[in-house]
């Protein structure tokens, strides 16, 4: 059996969201190899970077152009060439290769574009929903990283529930290193990871913790708010509201941060926080947990799912309950409540494993690739 990976989105340096799936899954897949399974190909538009697995007799990489319509023509036709036919293509995207025979499986992280769509740019927007419904049409198996978005796939695209599976994200992370100096930040503060985006909701986030300084009584001294993730589209209130809420010598935007500092960071956080509108998933609430970080979280999508017992939750849409979700969390942090709650964090983030997840995608990808070869 020859099982082709599409590895458009793992073939990145600063890998987020679907990237950052895409090459766990792909590092999973390759040691996690079955026997039943001859060899892989993985198609790239680009040169394989060097994190990537190392090729063996078993594992190969081709490279497939054109790179800017890749899904319409650069892997379509590399699949149309390959000989011998690839018996299954996974796409760990939200879109599969166009114009091919070969048997598709695919992967769909949220449908956020669709519950949201005023919080993307039009462009985005018209391809996701688009490309997506498309994809999800032609699939013999679409994965997902939380029961939430299986739940939401199955309602919005009325596919058939054994056709979609879940397979939770995990964690790959360990303390290397002190960063208080290297980001200038000061030894108190909240922490928040993702992309600068309105889903996000960083702005009610930065007005929460104006509110939160007014009314921690803690004696910490300075606490700064943190917040880690590139820019991503639609940030200029994001990036203003810091000085309209009267808190820009206290926000620090950090830009994306290597992945060896981001177990540092969790760490020494007083708490982290993600109120966001709306997540597939949300790996950073599973990293913080792992680091013994209380978590304050929304009550909606996924969150509840991903952090348990260990969660603080709040109204995203509320200003008001961020700022005491913040307050609690900071303010039990040493009493029994807080420390109870960063105990069942470290139990729920066992629950998650990018083995398991790998193991779990192979079996998928191997019983439809039988399929074929039968």
């Amino acid at each position: 059996m020859i099982v082709a990976i599409d590895g458009y989105e793992a073939n990145v340096k600063n890998r987020v969201g679907i990237g950052r799936y895409a090459y766990e899954i792909i590092w999973g897949i390759y040691n996690s190899r079955k026997s039943k399974i001859d060899s892989f190909i993985i198609y790239l538009p680009d040169a394989p970077l060097s994190d990537l697995p190392t090729e063996t007799e078993w594992w190969m990489y081709r490279i497939a152009k054109p790179k800017r319509f890749w899904t319409v023509i650069g892997l379509p036709l590399a699949l149309w060439l390959t000989s011998p036919k690839p018996d299954i293509i996974f796409s760990p995207t939200h879109y599969i290769p166009r114009f091919t025979k070969v048997p598709r499986v695919m992967s769909v992280m949220d449908l956020s574009y669709l519950k949201f769509p005023e919080l993307f740019r039009a462009k985005d927007l018209h391809q996701l929903i688009h490309w997506t419904k498309y994809s999800v049409s032609h699939a013999k198996a679409i994965f997902t990283i939380s029961q939430f978005s299986k739940n939401d796939i199955i309602k919005t695209y009325r596919v058939e529930p054994k056709q979609v599976v879940v397979t939770y994200p995990g964690l790959n992370m360990a303390i290397k290193s002190k960063v208080e100096n290297k980001y200038q930040i000061s030894k108190h503060y909240i922490l928040s990871v993702g992309t600068i985006q309105p889903r996000k909701n960083y702005t009610r986030l930065i007005a929460a913790f104006s509110e939160f300084l007014k009314l921690n009584k803690q004696r910490f001294g300075e606490i700064d708010l943190v917040i880690v993730g590139k820019k991503g589209w639609m940030v200029e209130d994001i990036l203003e509201a810091p000085k309209t809420y009267h808190v820009e010598n206290r926000v620090k935007f950090l830009d994306f941060v290597p992945d060896g500092d981001l177990p540092a960071l969790y760490h020494g956080a007083l708490c982290f926080a993600l109120p966001s509108l709306y997540e597939g998933f949300g790996l950073p609430v599973l990293e913080a947990m792992a680091q013994g970080c209380p978590v304050v979280v929304s009550h909606v999508s996924s969150l509840p799912e991903i952090a348990g017992e260990a969660g603080v939750y709040v109204d995203p849409t509320s200003v008001e309950s961020i700022t005491k979700g913040l307050l609690t969390a900071v303010r039990q942090r040493n009493l029994m409540q807080g420390k109870i709650r960063v105990k069942k964090g470290l139990e729920q983030v066992k629950k998650f494993s990018w083995d398991t997840a790998a193991k779990q995608t192979l079996e998928v990808l191997t019983q439809i690739g039988k399929g074929r070869t039968s």
